[in-house]
């Protein structure tokens, strides 16, 4: 009786504080598994926030799920092609080795688009800096900051907020003398 009390009681801690084999085989297994090359950056622009993550791939680039090429609206498509253009442009193939999943939330549809670019322009540059070489790295932030600096430095400006005596931030409600 008391061994069967007390197998109960050790089987129940083995679970509960993860000594099991079933779980030190998964833990063996996971460290067994390399990791993929891979690097997050994220871009801004007002409310607008864009997370990219980029892997090493086959030149695939998705935004929220969905390719490139079918990104809405139609015309401010042609801006989140900019930092693959350049490069292409100036003879760098850098795209066509990694692929990136990017994220997007918060601001409206221009603001989301400039955010987009910024954040695949610095996932492209952080990944070469990191799993290719310097030299790669600083050639293609030199394309890409003399073609627009916003590809690679956030917009610092932010919306002011209202004050008190007036409808807006500075306008003030009209003075009346009598």
């Amino acid at each position: 009786m008391n061994l069967n009390i007390f197998s109960i009681f050790f089987f129940s801690v083995v679970c509960r504080c993860g000594y099991s084999r079933a779980s030190q085989s998964r833990r063996d297994t996971m460290t067994t598994v390399q990791k993929k090359k891979s690097v997050q950056t994220h871009g801004k622009k007002r409310n607008a926030v864009a997370v990219s993550y980029c892997t090493e791939g086959k030149g695939m680039i998705r935004v929220n799920g969905v390719p490139l090429e079918l990104i809405q609206p139609q015309t401010l498509r042609l801006k989140v092609f900019e930092p693959l253009v350049v490069l292409k442009n100036n003879e760098i193939n850098a795209f066509q080795t990694v692929d990136m999943r990017v994220r997007v939330r918060g601001g409206g549809p221009v603001a989301q688009i400039y955010a987009i670019r910024q954040a695949i322009a610095k996932a492209l540059v952080a990944y070469t800096q990191k799993y290719v070489d310097e030299q790669s790295k600083n050639i293609i932030k030199k394309a890409l900051l003399a073609y627009d600096r916003a590809l690679l430095v956030a917009d610092p400006r932010r919306c002011e907020p209202k004050k008190f005596g007036g409808r807006g931030a500075r306008s003030r409600f009209q003075k009346s003398y009598r």
